[in-house]
């Protein structure tokens, strides 16, 4: 909510707790759970559902809701039977669609107006860009490194060493240094730190941001963001940080960038990816090179109006 305006309220499903109950087989604490966040859904009093995801989780979320009208997409972008939960779907055909193309596609279906554009939906909050401004100590925050990814997708994540020797190579054809962000939890914090103690000095941790205004607010400030496909690479984008993405598993299509930042996607044409399993050694991920990723940063430095705070000519 503190970077959507638009959005009133926020209703989280209790996985972890529901989890938590199944490991303990204590079906008492798990029929609780699951009838308290019942009531919690139903409780408003829902008119219409919109269902962006397409799969069967959300599709099942609908319709517990209560809410007489569902809309959702039509097969192929409705999977795992999501489209028989829905009362109304939108066909957007069958052509591959980014996530942002299919989600205003379907506000589009319903009589919206056109959101392809560059008009950005979220507003980062004064309050949390002092936050940050006071932490960087007067720093600039330089290139944003992010090497994380979700703890269930270990496999898109490219290696801490290769992201300290992109640190070195961006810190002397800019003059900017890197600062590398973490995720909740010691494993990420450890994969940062593996970043910085590589970079030979050229990468500095980033500030805690507990709240994720605080997050939106110091990629904000920088020129430059970089990292795998992950939320915060996509929050980059929805800010206007120009971003390097790089992919590995991921679909380049369905998981390319919001369109209205200027990004370079950069991936190793192999016959496996992409994939949805994921696999221990993606070779996919190893195969993609420093120096590939340092020329889509300075080709995107170079072509983007945005990124107008570069050094002069480090885009050479």
């Amino acid at each position: 909510m503190a970077l959507s305006p638009a959005v009133d309220d926020v209703l989280v499903f209790p996985r972890p707790a529901l989890l938590a109950a199944l490991r303990a087989r204590s079906p008492r604490r798990l029929s609780a759970l699951l009838r308290d966040f019942l009531r919690t859904l139903r409780a408003p009093g829902f008119d219409c559902v919109v269902d962006f995801h397409g799969i069967l989780r959300s599709g099942l979320l609908g319709r517990l809701s209560g809410a007489r009208t569902r809309i959702g997409y039509a097969r192929p972008f409705a999977r795992e039977g999501n489209a028989l939960l829905t009362t109304h779907r939108a066909d957007l055909g069958r052509a591959r669609r980014s996530r942002y193309a299919r989600n205003a596609g379907l506000v589009e279906a319903l009589g919206g107006a056109d959101v392809g554009g560059r008009e950005r939906f979220l507003v980062v909050p004064e309050s949390a860009r002092e936050r940050v401004t006071r932490a960087l100590a007067g720093r600039s925050p330089g290139v944003v490194l992010h090497p994380g990814t979700s703890a269930g997708t270990p496999w898109k994540r490219w290696a801490p060493e290769r992201f300290a020797a992109l640190a070195q190579r961006l810190a002397s054809e800019t003059g900017l240094p890197c600062l590398v962000t973490a995720g909740p939890g010691e494993a990420e914090a450890r994969l940062a730190q593996a970043v910085v103690d590589g970079s030979r000095g050229a990468a500095r941790r980033a500030p805690d941001t507990a709240e994720l205004a605080d997050l939106a607010a110091l990629i904000e400030m920088a020129p430059l963001f970089v990292g795998a496909d992950s939320g915060p690479l996509h929050l980059a984008s929805l800010v206007g940080t120009p971003v390097v993405q790089i992919l590995g598993p991921t679909d380049p299509v369905e998981n390319a960038p919001w369109p209205g930042t200027p990004s370079r996607s950069v991936r190793a044409a192999v016959p496996c990816s992409p994939c949805r399993r994921g696999c221990p050694s993606p070779v996919c991920m190893a195969s993609v090179a420093v120096d590939a990723v340092a020329g889509a940063a300075r080709a995107l430095a170079s072509d983007s109006p945005d990124a107008g705070t570069w050094p002069p000519g480090c885009a050479a």
